[in-house]
C-alpha cells in the first residue's frame, strides 16, 4: 500500500484533554477514524501520535492528505 485511503472529505472535529496521547490513523483503514485500530498492520503506515497540550477542540485530518499530519491543512478542499 503505498497511498492511504482517504477516510472522509471533511476533517474530525475531537475534543481533546490535555495530557492525553492520541495515535491518528495514517493509513485511513481504520474503523474507528481518526484513531488507530491496528489496521495498518503490514501496510507500511504508522499512526501518528497527537500530543495534548491543552483541553481544546482539535481537527484531525480526514483525507489523509495533510501536510501537516495529524492536524488538518485544508487538503481535503484540492
Amino acid at each position: 500500500m503505498d497511498k492511504p485511503k482517504r477516510a472522509s472529505d471533511t476533517p474530525f472535529g475531537v475534543v481533546v484533554k490535555a495530557g492525553n496521547a492520541y495515535f491518528w490513523c495514517a493509513c485511513g483503514l481504520s474503523e474507528t477514524q481518526p484513531f488507530c485500530d491496528g489496521s495498518h498492520k503490514d501496510t507500511g503506515f504508522s499512526p501518528v501520535r497527537f500530543d495534548a497540550t491543552e483541553d481544546d477542540k482539535v481537527f484531525f485530518c480526514g483525507c489523509k492528505a495533510t501536510a501537516n499530519q495529524p492536524l488538518c491543512d485544508g487538503s481535503h478542499n484540492n
